[in-house]
């Protein structure tokens, strides 16, 4: 009997551990079937195509948040579009010399901007891919100055006979809230160091300040040579055809009845008028037919980016490589996923490149207005401490890379810019509302007492006293002597020649490099090869971008992100039209968000307001 029950017993256990076991494998097969539904399948690349170049959205050099936020935002219809200017570059790049690709469609309608340093990074893409001899044809409904830039690198332009040309120069507009914080009955506090920092003026002003219109005036203009540079020789124009088209667009236009396309062809900016399905149509007998839509045979730069990378991997076992490392956005304290610079999160991996036996120098590559100072000095010690390891490092400066962003840039062994980079603003404030006025409209008081004289100064329901105030500027001021000591001791110039370049004053690249802020203009690839000649590397050298390794759940993230922004969209409404009226009246909102972000533990910052439209 008992050998009967310990028998029952072992094979009751075998066939537990076999329902177990087959649990386990069906839960396996039943995740990867979800995964490979959910995995993206590698595209294929037609025999005879063409590469279609149609970005969705900003032009950047690193896509905001981590898998999961970009998730969330594109399935409540909060994301904004962006894409990155080393996959279109990279796409382009490996088109030139594919046999398989014939000719080169940019369709830009969907294209919301990105600066001119990004821009000028794919057109010199787009120039040296025309020397293969093929062709690049821009099409669109209408082409805005931005979208134009990129289109007057092609071969032929095709506008729609009901588009138009909007070239009309570049503003640099902002809105001032004195008044409105004044009825709101907020008391804000500021401090600041330099005789041009115009970021806080709209605490403070209802309108632009002298100094800054002067500052804003020469860098504005700087752009504008450079944008009108770039396109006229592009196009044949004569050097000041783009300045007469806007100065002289309402003449021009009552010329030609209204008829806003007629004045693009006369006018040479494009080749000719056609609607889409004429360009379509040319394209077919360029490249042949798609049998799917019918439309031309054509394969999109992301699709294309896939199947290349998937025939011809990236090799990244080399011992000889040049590291690049990605600062975009404002630069805030503590870890940020990408699209903000997070003081330690940038640091990490500049320290990573530090002990990387295999990289031997290091392109930081900015596109940051600036913000936190403590963030961006924990930045700078990492680069400090790269450089003194033996590793060069070269600083790229992107569309901006302005105040904290060229604090972080000012110790690499060179600086280079685009000339359109708009850089400086050397220069510190600190801002430090207080709701005293606006608690007493509603009849509340604040009282009490502390043990010294400046306990409970800093109390955002207390009026700042004339210590506090006396206090915070001297903070402000001995912030603004370190940065233009640092600068001038890492440009090696003397600290008054630094300061009188200094003073928060913003300038264009092109500017920048006669004030010795700048060692040489240049794209990215320019700093990557000056990194490699530094490490005496050669022409036998491969570049690897350093990013922030993904967990598992971001991974995951990543495969389904795609899924649930296609389903949750179909259940959410849409609210786009309320976004809108939120972000026109709510600048104030917007401004104290911003510095919300950047959130300096003492309330200071190396930030620069310069935006471009």
């Amino acid at each position: 009997m008992r050998y009967f029950l310990g028998f029952f017993k072992y094979s009751w256990y075998l066939l537990d551990g076999i329902r177990k076991v087959l649990h386990l494998l069906l839960l396996l097969v039943f995740f990867g079937l979800i995964l490979v539904a959910l995995s993206p399948q590698i595209p294929l690349v037609p025999r005879s195509a063409a590469l279609l170049i149609a970005p969705q959205g900003q032009l950047v050099e690193q896509n905001s948040g981590g898998p999961l936020d970009r998730a969330i935002a594109e399935a409540s219809g909060e994301q904004e579009f962006e894409v990155r200017v080393r996959d279109v570059v990279e796409a382009i790049e490996r088109a030139r010399d594919d046999e398989r690709i014939k000719v080169l469609v940019m369709d830009l309608d969907g294209l919301t901007g990105g600066g001119i340093a990004k821009l000028e990074e794919v057109a010199e893409a787009l120039r040296e891919f025309r020397t293969s001899g093929k062709q690049v044809i821009a099409m669109g409904q209408s082409f805005d100055q931005q979208q134009y830039y990129l289109a007057a690198q092609a071969d032929q332009i095709y506008l729609d006979p009901h588009g138009m040309v909007l070239i009309d120069g570049f503003a640099y507009y902002t809105q001032y809230f004195k008044e409105a914080i004044d009825k709101l009955g907020v008391s804000v506090n500021v401090f600041k160091a330099g005789k041009y920092k115009s970021a806080v003026e709209p605490f403070l002003r209802q309108d632009m300040s002298p100094e800054a219109r002067e500052a804003n005036q020469q860098w504005l203009d700087s752009l504008w040579r450079t944008y009108q540079a770039k396109v006229t020789e592009a196009r044949g124009l004569d050097a000041g055809a783009l300045t007469d088209y806007a100065e002289q667009l309402l003449p021009s236009l009552k010329a030609v009845e209204g008829d806003f396309a007629k004045l693009a062809v006369e006018r040479r900016l494009v080749t000719e008028l056609k609607t889409r399905e004429q360009v379509i149509e040319q394209l077919k007998l360029q490249v042949g037919e798609d049998d799917d839509d019918h439309s031309y045979r054509r394969v999109h730069f992301q699709d294309y980016l896939a199947a290349e990378h998937a025939e011809h991997p990236l090799e990244n076992r080399g011992s000889n490589k040049v590291g690049i490392v990605v600062a975009a956005g404002e630069i805030v304290d503590g870890e940020r996923t990408a699209g903000t610079v997070g003081g330690d999160s940038l640091a990490e991996l500049l320290r990573q490149a530090r002990y990387d036996d295999d990289l031997k120098a290091v392109v930081l590559r900015i596109d940051s207005p600036g913000g936190s100072v403590m963030a961006s000095e924990v930045i700078r010690r990492e680069i400090a401490a790269l450089k003194a390891a033996g590793k060069p490092v070269v600083a790229s400066m992107s569309s901006t890379a302005a105040s904290g962003g060229y604090y972080i840039a000012m110790d690499a062994d060179e600086i280079w810019a685009n000339p359109a980079t708009i850089t400086g603003s050397i220069g510190v404030f600190g801002i430090m509302p207080t709701f005293e006025g606006t608690l007493g409209k509603l009849g509340i008081s604040t009282d009490g007492l502390g043990t010294t004289s400046i306990a409970g100064a800093l109390r955002s329901d207390r009026a700042m006293s004339n210590t506090a105030r006396e206090v915070f500027q001297l903070s402000v001021d001995h912030e603004y002597t370190q940065f233009v000591n640092k600068v001038a001791e890492a440009r090696k110039q003397p600290y008054e020649t630094i300061d009188a370049v200094a003073q928060g004053r913003v300038w264009a690249a092109d500017d920048a490099v006669k004030q010795g802020l700048v060692d040489q203009l240049g794209l990215l690839q320019d700093a990557v090869q000056a990194a490699a000649a530094r490490a005496q590397l050669g022409e036998d050298y491969q570049q690897e971008y350093l990013d922030v390794d993904l967990s598992w759940r971001q991974l995951l993230a990543q495969q389904v992100n795609a899924l649930t922004a296609r389903v949750t969209r179909m259940l959410v409404p849409d609210l786009q039209l309320l976004r809108g009226l939120q972000q026109q009246f709510t600048p104030l909102q917007r401004e104290t968000l911003r510095l919300q972000r950047m959130a300096d533990s003492r309330q200071l910052y190396y930030y620069c307001a310069c935006t471009v439209e």
